[in-house]
C-alpha cells in the first residue's frame, strides 16, 4: 500500500532532514552511505535534479550543507578508513542491484 504525502508535508519533512544532517556533522557521509545508501551529496544531487536547472551542483550542496561543501569538509570531514570505504562500496552496489542496474 502506498500512501501519498502532500507536498507541504513532504517539504516540511525534507527541511527537517536537512536541519538534522546539519546538526549531526559528526555523522560522516561515508558512514551514511555505508548504512543507508545515501548521504548529503546524494541528497544535494537529488535537489539539483529536481530543480530542473535552477540550481547548480554547488548551490544544491550549499543548500544541504548550510555552507560551501569545501568549508564543511574542512571543518567536519575525517579521513575514511578502509572499513568505511568497503561498507560504502557494498552499499552502492546494493543500490544498483535494487534499481536493477546490476
Amino acid at each position: 500500500m502506498t500512501i501519498d504525502i502532500e507536498d507541504r508535508h513532504a517539504a516540511a519533512a525534507f527541511r527537517r532532514l536537512v536541519q538534522h544532517l546539519r546538526m549531526r556533522a559528526d555523522a560522516q557521509n561515508v558512514d551514511l552511505m555505508g548504512l543507508a545508501g545515501f548521504c548529503r551529496n546524494c541528497l544535494a544531487d537529488w535537489v539539483e535534479e529536481a530543480s530542473d536547472g535552477a540550481l547548480t551542483k554547488d548551490q544544491a550542496r550549499e543548500a544541504i550543507y548550510g555552507m560551501p561543501q569545501a568549508e564543511w569538509k574542512a571543518k567536519h570531514q575525517t579521513p575514511a578508513t578502509p572499513e568505511q570505504l568497503a561498507r560504502m562500496e557494498a552499499s552502492v552496489a546494493l543500490n544498483k542491484t535494487l534499481r536493477g542496474e546490476a
